[in-house]
């Protein structure tokens, strides 16, 4: 049977009949994967938080069905990765097709750096990703999730937001500090804040079938350029839970929408390319053309965009749902900070910066791979195919082939909040860049570097098989007690002495000083959201401070 989604019963707080104003410190609207996990996030950082959707039900069809490993590290800190993990497919090699040759033109592998607690891709039904972050949300008591509840315009007036709500028995107004709009591709917030969402739309269609049989296939993502089976255009296939499987159909641009989708007219389609003989049914059929846009401003004051309210690509690389956790990564911290004084307004204005270098890199990715996919002149086509044959033999080739970069955390390499380097590093992670997982021990017990990074600013001190000296434990000590908290955790090489005052990793396979190009007396500092603010080759307290003063915004408080 075709999954049915839930429903949920429509709420209707007491202020709908005593007229009164209610009051929280954020309204997310929209309660797909974006917003669901911004308002987990949010509440995760302490902060009171009403979820707004129009809809009683779950999104129906698998949707979004990628996630990538930093999103995944990202669901793994908000406590429902393990369950997507658990029930999803776990995959890292796709596999690229030309014509009828059975054989592969070109492979790759999306795990290249082994040893990392996450996969490279888990391939998951949308609604079961909605359901596991339901969950973990009905735990939290700071979180009201408000089915039926629709935001009908949204007013900023001086440090509030008044949203005005719609219910099936009436309507009420919340007065929030501060929103956030999550409320998909044709979000009403951003067309009532006056926003513009420049950018492309493309011409090509592209038929999805859900199709659930029992057929062998590898774990891997398959691509097929000019099949037999879909001649002159492209076909995707995916593995999903529950014998599920993804099929995108590129269809060209002069079609009938209505019959196109119709089983009778897909069916061909699913026979020519799994064969005559094969038994399946139905889970979802849908049509699609894609746009490539951004809004001009993802923070507007107290109001902010994130995923498909902010940014559309094409579904080649899996860039939407997986960008859009990555707004909410580095939005709800900042927030928490500005809400709580730690940090100055202005730090608000980042998330602008990294966020919107983001978007464009995405769209720049999204966009070459739809050229490529499909081809806009004759010529263009040519040139394709020449490079998918030429691939077969000749290694150079195979750079060329797009069928699709899959995400990857875009990097902030000139982001206002990064200390530069002042020495000079060989290797590791620059600052901008988003942490790198490793195996270690903790007390004996194996464990993995990101799940000790937390919530707040932290440091990785490399120190050697001695230790450190009380000086520095002092100093370090200082650190972890200032108004701006900064944790330094001592990543020491196996058979080093256990320390009592500060958290030790036991870096037993030496990973995690290779993948950071550490020595001893290295220094990371790590922002809350696990990118890298700033590191040195030697410790000095002054240069944390200085870089905190970067990292929350302080340093540019005048600017």
């Amino acid at each position: 049977m075709p999954y049915i989604p839930p429903e949920y019963n429509s709420v209707v707080p007491d202020c709908v009949s005593t007229g009164t104003i209610e009051k929280t410190k954020v309204v997310v609207v929209g309660a797909g994967p974006v917003g669901l996990a911004m308002a987990l996030d949010l509440s995760l950082h302490g902060m009171d938080v009403i979820v707004l959707n129009r809809e009683t039900r779950l999104s129906d069809g698998s949707r979004a069905i990628c996630y990538a490993k930093r999103p995944l590290e990202i669901m793994d800190r908000l406590g429902f990765a393990g369950e997507m993990v658990a029930k999803g497919v776990n995959w890292n090699v796709g596999r690229v097709f030309f014509k009828d040759d059975p054989e592969p033109v070109y492979s790759f592998d999306l795990l290249p750096l082994k040893d990392q607690k996450q996969p490279a891709m888990v391939n998951l039904q949308q609604y079961y990703n909605e359901e596991f972050n339901i969950t973990a949300l009905t735990a939290r008591e700071n979180v009201d999730l408000r089915w039926g509840n629709e935001a009908l315009d949204v007013r900023p007036e001086g440090e509030k937001v008044f949203v005005g709500v719609g219910t099936s028995h009436g309507n009420y107004t919340i007065e929030a500090d501060w929103l956030v709009a999550c409320d998909g591709a044709h979000s009403p917030v951003r067309s009532m804040m006056g926003m513009g969402f420049e950018g492309e739309t493309f011409q090509d269609n592209f038929l999805i079938a859900d199709v659930k049989f029992k057929k062998e296939h590898p774990s891997e993502r398959h691509f097929w350029f000019d099949p037999p089976f879909n001649p002159g255009q492209s076909v995707l296939l995916h593995k999903q839970p529950d014998d599920v499987w993804r099929i995108d159909f590129q269809v060209g641009c002069d079609i009938d929408r209505d019959e196109i989708v119709k089983p009778e007219n897909v069916t061909p389609r699913i026979k020519a390319m799994l064969g005559d003989d094969v038994e399946f049914e139905y889970e979802w059929i849908s049509i699609y053309t894609f746009n490539c846009r951004r809004v001009d401003q993802m923070a507007l004051g107290r109001v902010f965009f994130a995923g498909d309210s902010a940014h559309l690509v094409s579904p080649f690389g899996a860039r939407g749902a997986n960008t859009g956790f990555q707004d909410i990564d580095n939005l709800a911290w900042k927030l928490s900070m500005v809400d709580t004084g730690l940090a100055p307004p202005n730090l608000l204005q980042s998330y602008n910066e990294e966020r919107l270098l983001a978007a464009d890199i995405n769209i720049l990715n999204s966009t070459r791979s739809t050229d490529f996919i499909t081809p806009k002149s004759k010529v263009s086509g040519i040139f394709r195919d020449a490079v998918l044959e030429l691939s077969r033999d000749y290694a150079f080739a195979r750079a060329f082939i797009n069928s699709g970069r899959l995400s990857t955390p875009v990097p902030y390499p000139d982001s206002s909040l990064n200390t530069p380097d002042s020495d000079q590093w060989k290797g590791g992670v620059v600052p901008g860049t988003n942490a790198v997982d490793a195996p270690i021990r903790i007390k004996g017990q194996d464990a993995w570097l990101l799940d000790q990074l937390g919530w707040g600013f932290k440091g990785l001190y490399f120190a050697g098989p001695e230790g450190i000296d009380d000086e520095l434990h002092q100093e370090l000590v200082k650190l972890a007690e200032a108004d701006l908290p900064v944790e330094t955790l001592l990543v020491v090489p196996i058979g080093a002495e256990e320390d009592n005052l500060l958290p030790v990793l036991v870096d037993h396979k030496g990973l995690v000083q290779k993948r950071y190009g550490a020595a001893t007396g290295s220094y990371y500092l790590f922002r809350p959201d696990q990118y890298v603010a700033a590191r040195w080759q030697k410790f000095r307290p002054e240069d944390i401070l200085n870089a905190l003063s970067r990292a929350t915004g302080k340093s540019g408080e005048s600017e």
